[in-house]
């Protein structure tokens, strides 16, 4: 048997994660933004400002990439180019990551804390995406269930 086609039932998913997650990066540019001009002064909208972008960036690689990896993979999500495409690009986001915050390391114009705390809030706004998301989702499994067969045998649960 082979594994069930979910192109067609997880893009739609992906995309509204996608959306979402764009109308997060706008809230957090704005609250992020002013929260912190008005605590830090320039360097706190600088922090802002750029945790809702890293934030937003980052975390939306992950659903291109499953869609990117749906496309390549033909729909089969239990492919090893599905499970490439996804790790390697959650890899490459790590490095980034870390080389980006290496860099900014003792900026004077941005502020630290304030970029730690807007992405902190883009992760935990992005996980709660994803999370209702998929649970409003109706993705089909493939799975035959009990009493669903045509064959009246199989069906009777008499014994």
């Amino acid at each position: 048997m082979t594994a069930p086609n979910a192109l067609d039932h997880v893009r739609p998913v992906f995309r509204r994660i996608l959306v979402w997650a764009g109308l997060l990066a706008i809230a957090l540019a704005v609250v992020g933004g002013v929260v912190g001009l008005l605590v830090a002064g320039t360097p706190g909208l600088a922090g802002g400002l750029l945790g809702a972008v890293l934030s937003v960036v980052f975390l939306g690689l992950t659903a291109l990439s499953v869609l990117v990896a749906l496309r390549v993979s033909k729909g089969q999500m239990i492919s090893g180019a599905f499970f490439g495409i996804v790790m390697g690009t959650w890899l490459l986001k790590f490095v980034l990551f870390i080389v980006v915050l290496v860099l900014l390391r003792g900026s004077g114009w941005i502020d630290f804390p304030t970029l730690a705390v807007v992405i902190i809030v883009g992760v935990v706004g992005s996980l709660v995406i994803d999370v209702v998301a998929v649970a409003k989702a109706r993705v089909p499994i493939g799975v035959a269930l009990p009493g669903s067969s045509s064959d009246p045998e199989k069906n009777d649960t008499r014994n």
